[in-house]
Parts: structure tokens; sequence; C-alpha cells
């Protein structure tokens, strides 16, 4: 991978936010990504894409000579990252007290101090670069604080002391606008900062009680929340660590769910597979509403069909059909894509890119998986009312005339469009799922025209779709090509997962894509996508594999599957997108798909042992 020391690892990293944005903290003790005041606002600090440019919130011993452990406090989204030294033990406490569900232009982030053992010396670095370091600030040092200003951002500092206790530090305002302080701590001894933006108030002292307290109700919002959860089988711990990296994700005001909370971290290091994920997918964010159905988690599930639904009313879809097959998180359509060309990119793999040119893609495997989580959350109580119904007719009406057509499909490759058999798998979700809706609970539809058009999707999938020489469901019509995304297929319901055309796909796909329990999503040579370089196994389509596998009935494969998948977590059960050959984790990190597929594959497999 080369030696990149401004550039830690994409796994050496913990995730905290407050249910409207997110920060990325090192094991270093260094904020390295954060934007504001939404997931898909211009970043404040940005080092993790540009370490020159980019900005950072670093807080490290003194010296480089220390040893660092990272966990979350349990069952919360409180990071802690432990620095070990000869002379003493401290503490950097990282976290997000949590926002409500109207938008806000205000954010805390808490980074608390402290001293368990011996004494320890901390350097302290603020250094932010807003706009994605477009736009000058200016620093204000106070005698509590500081206050930086950019042109419609404020970022105000406040230390954390209590009123009468000596200081244990003095900030200094560096010439790039930079704040440095260094702090020296001696057992038992709390200090830290509380960062805020557009506080509109000028820097105060925090006394460690006020600090405390919003440590303790951010642990009894987690901690209650977790416990909603009605999982109670294997793996619970990763279970349940998937599921509060899936509530950090989503957008609290609006419901949506982003992909990831990171853009540009690239798919192949040194390469151009560099996306920006922090918007809502249609179809990532769909399955979260059978997952979250699954864990017990009804109200989140709830928010997001709501907001599919507003999604499938509006109708303000591009000239590809009704539904874009993504959108920001407040459900705004527009994601002009753009890159940062002074930024050298993460491990200098560039473009960085933000907005997302796939946006206007003909997608038609987004309606089966809108109109999947639709029948899922009207079966938790998200009951469809006649606005919703009309416009889920029309969208169906649509689709009854646009399904049969080349598409860029699931993988938004930019090679071109083509029959892809997984877009044509979930069309026939589409009808099915709408077909159900409307006899189960007695809506008026088009029964003769959607049942006809299922059968006719179904018909061809098994005539274009099946490659009888191959022995197995194929990528794309005529195309010997095996594709991961087909793994689907019998949880879907289209094939049960005992036929012999789905045991030998299965088999065709574990001889070909499946590397010791890492799955590839297709063989870019043999079918090629329009881009340069190679990637590395999509770690959801690997928990697809155990999906699957758990389902035919191979229990054993399947568990020892699962069991290697988790190894290639990092050291708080987090996943990004991909692993490479190396065994290294790349591409945008978190990413939320790779969870839903984590929590799915573990229900199911847990079930299928009876659990």
């Amino acid at each position: 991978m080369g030696d990149y020391p401004d550039y830690p690892s994409i796994a050496e990293h913990g995730l905290i936010g407050d249910l409207q944005t997110s920060a990325l903290v090192a094991t270093d003790g260094t904020i390295d990504w954060f934007c504001s005041p939404r997931f898909d606002s211009p970043s404040i600090f940005g080092s993790l894409l540009d370490s020159a440019r980019g900005g950072h919130f670093r807080m490290r011993p003194r010296g480089g000579d220390f040893q660092t452990k990272q966990l979350y406090f349990p069952d919360t989204a409180i990071l802690i990252t432990r620095f070990l030294t000869a002379g003493g033990v401290g503490e950097v406490i990282d976290f997000m007290p949590v926002k409500s569900g109207i938008p806000s232009e205000r954010h805390r982030l808490v980074r608390g101090l402290r001293c368990v053992r011996g004494s320890i010396a901390f350097d302290i670095e603020i250094a932010p670069r807003f706009d994605y370091g477009r736009q000058p600030h200016e620093v204000t040092v106070a005698e509590d604080g500081a206050t930086f200003a950019a042109e419609g951002t404020t970022l105000t500092v406040n230390l954390i002391r209590d009123p009468g206790l000596e200081r244990l530090g003095q900030g200094v305002q560096t010439e790039s606008g930079d704040l440095r302080l260094s702090l020296s701590l001696s057992e038992g001894q709390t200090r830290g900062v509380v960062l805020e933006t557009n506080s509109g108030s000028s820097p105060r002292a925090v006394p460690v009680a006020e600090a405390q307290q919003l440590f303790d109700d951010t642990v009894h919002f987690w901690q209650d929340w977790i416990g909603q959860s009605t999982y109670r089988g294997r793996w619970r711990e990763e279970v349940e660590r998937s599921a509060i990296t899936l509530k950090l994700l989503t957008y609290a005001p609006t419901g949506g769910l982003v992909a990831a909370p990171t853009t540009g971290l690239p798919e192949q290091i040194g390469g151009e597979r560099n996306w920006d994920y922090r918007y809502t997918w249609v179809r990532d964010a769909s399955f979260s509403v059978a997952t979250l159905v699954r864990m017990g988690f009804h109200e989140e599930a709830t928010a997001f069909g709501g907001w599919l639904r507003d999604r499938i009313s509006e109708q303000s879809g591009s000239d590809t059909g009704p539904l874009n097959i993504m959108y920001r998180i407040d459900g705004d359509p527009n994601l002009p894509e753009e890159t940062l060309d002074d930024w050298e990119g993460y491990r200098q793999s560039s473009p960085v890119r933000i907005g997302n040119g796939a946006a206007g893609q003909l997608q038609l495997d987004i309606y089966g998986e809108a109109m999947d989580a639709l029948w899922h959350a009207h079966n938790s109580g998200l009951a469809i009312g006649q606005p919703g119904w009309l416009a889920v007719s029309g969208m169906l009406d649509w689709l009854a005339d646009n399904w049969d057509q080349p598409e860029e499909g699931i993988w938004e490759t930019r090679g071109g469009r083509k029959d892809f058999t997984y877009g044509r798998l979930m069309c026939w979700v589409a009808f099915d799922r709408a077909i159900r809706l409307a006899t189960e609970y007695g809506r008026p539809a088009p029964l003769a025209r959607w049942i006809e058009q299922r059968d006719a999707i179904y018909n061809q999938i098994m005539a274009k779709g099946w490659d009888a020489e191959r022995k197995a469901f194929v990528q794309q019509y005529g195309v010997p090509v095996l594709d991961a995304s087909l793994l689907k297929m019998a949880q879907v319901g289209f094939v049960a997962p005992q036929d012999p055309m789905w045991a030998d796909t299965l088999a065709a796909i574990t001889a070909e894509l499946v590397s010791d329990s890492l799955v590839y999503r297709y063989d870019p040579s043999a079918s090629p996508d329009g881009l340069r370089g190679s990637e590395g196994t999509f770690s959801l389509c690997s928990f697809l594999y155990v999906d699957a596998l758990a389902r035919a009935g191979r229990l054993e494969e399947a568990r020892i599957t699962f069991a290697k998948m988790l190894t290639y977590a990092n050291h708080l059960g987090l996943f990004s997108e991909e692993i490479a050959p190396t065994g290294e984790q790349v591409g945008n990190f978190p990413q939320a798909f790779t969870h839903l597929a984590l929590i799915d594959a573990a229900i199911t497999l847990d079930e299928r042992l009876g659990g």
C-alpha cells in the first residue's frame, strides 16, 4: 500500500455523531473528517482527504512515545481513545450531544481529556479549513477559548474548566490562523474542549459538571435506544454495534439514511474510483426498513418509510423516471458533481469528488427496493393514505411501460446501459409487493395489468437471465458473467432456496466470485464498467453470501464464512465498503449497506441454527 505517514488507515477510525452530522476520530486522537451542519455540508476538518489543506483537530500526548487503544463506551456512540505512556495513562472522550428532529445550524462536539494514572501532557491543535479549505477564516483567542470565523460559519472553542481552578495550559494563535494548546494533567484531573458551530456566543469556560451532564445524557440516549432492540440471538454485540452505526448515519429531521458519512475514500489506493456517499440512496435505505423491523426498531423503519413515501408522492425524479436513485438527506434531487482539484486525495487517490454524477442514471432496481420498503413499513404500522397510494399506482404504471429496457444497473457502472438481470428481478419485486398491498389491504389497482407485468418479468428472467451452459443466473442477458447482486434472488422470494437452478447459481458464484469468505461483486475484466483500475471485495456481497448459504441450508459454510468476515471489521466493529487484497479496508467508511447486510446475515443464520 506504500508509506503514507500523514494518512492513517481507513480502518483506524471511530465514528461519532448527533443524528444530523458526524465526525471521524483516528486512533491517534485526530478528528480528520467533520462536516457541518449536515452530513452533506462542506467539511470543516478534512485532512483525511488532504493532510496539508484539509484541516484537523488533534489531541495527543506530547512527543511520539505512546501506545493507543480505542473503544466505545458500552452500548453507546461515545468514543474513548486511550493513550498509554511511560509516565501515565490519559483518555480522550469524544461524543456529540444528540440533536432533536429539527434541522439545526448549531452542533456541539465534546472532547473530554482525563488523566487516569500518573501524569500526562497533551498537545492540542485546532486547525479548521472551512468549505473544503476554500473559505479563509479569522481567529480570535479569548481567555476561555477562541472563535474561528469564516463566511457563513463560526466555530467556537470552549475550554472545559471549573471557575477558579488553576490554568493547566494556554492557547496560542499560529501564523496560519490555527490554535495550539498544551495541557499537563495529573491523575484524576479532567479538562477538554467543547466545540460549537454557529453558537452565536463568545467562548466560555464549561464547568466539568456541565460536561459530565452532557456525557451522562448522551449515554442515556444511546443505551435507551439500543435497549429497544428485540434481537437476543448470536453475535448480539456485532449486530447492535451495526445498529448503532446505522442510527449514527440517519438524519433525524427527515429519517434519511446516508450511504456513508464520507466522500472520496478510494476503492483502490491511488485509483479513480472515489465517490461521494453522503446522500440517501433509495436502494440502500429501502433495505434498512426490513432490517430495522427485524430488530424491533419500528420508529426508525417508519421514519424512513415516510421519507420514501414523500419521494414517491413528489414524483420529482429526472427524465429517467419518477424516482431518482439518490437524494440529499432532505429529499433534494440535485447533486451536481464537481472535483476538488487542489486536494491530493486520501493517499494520493484523486480526484476528490463532491456531489454525485450517477444521480441521473436509470437504475430500475430502485422501484423494487422502494416497494419492498413500503410493504414492510405498511406491515409495521405506516399505513399508506389515499394520496400516497395514488402516487404508488402512478409509479407502477410508469414501470409497466418502462421496465423492459437497458439500464445502468445496481453498481452504477459508467460503461453504458445493459439488460441487467438484477434490475429485472427487482422490477418483479415491485409488482409483487404492489399486488400484495392491493389485495391484502383492499386498495384499488389495475391488478390484471400488474399481474401480467410481474409474470412477464418472471418468464423473461427464466428465459434470458438463466445461462444453461453456465448453469447459473447471470449478470446481464446474453453475457455469461456472474454477479453477486443476484444473491438476493432467494431473499426476495423470486426462487426457492432449495431450487436446483438456485443451487447451481450459488455453486457458480462460490467457484468464481468467492475468495475465502470474501466476495467480489463481479469481474470487471469480463464485464467492463467504464472505469480504470481494479477493486477489492465488497463486504456487502460477502454478507449477502452468508445469508444465501444459510437460506440454502448450508449452515456450516455460512457459519465459518460469517466468522471469517467478522475478522475484517476494524477494532470497533466497523466496516468500510470493500476489503483490499491485502485485507485492508478501502472505500467510504463506515458503509451503511454493509452493516445492514451484516445484521440480516446474523439474524438469518441465527434463525436457521435454531436461535
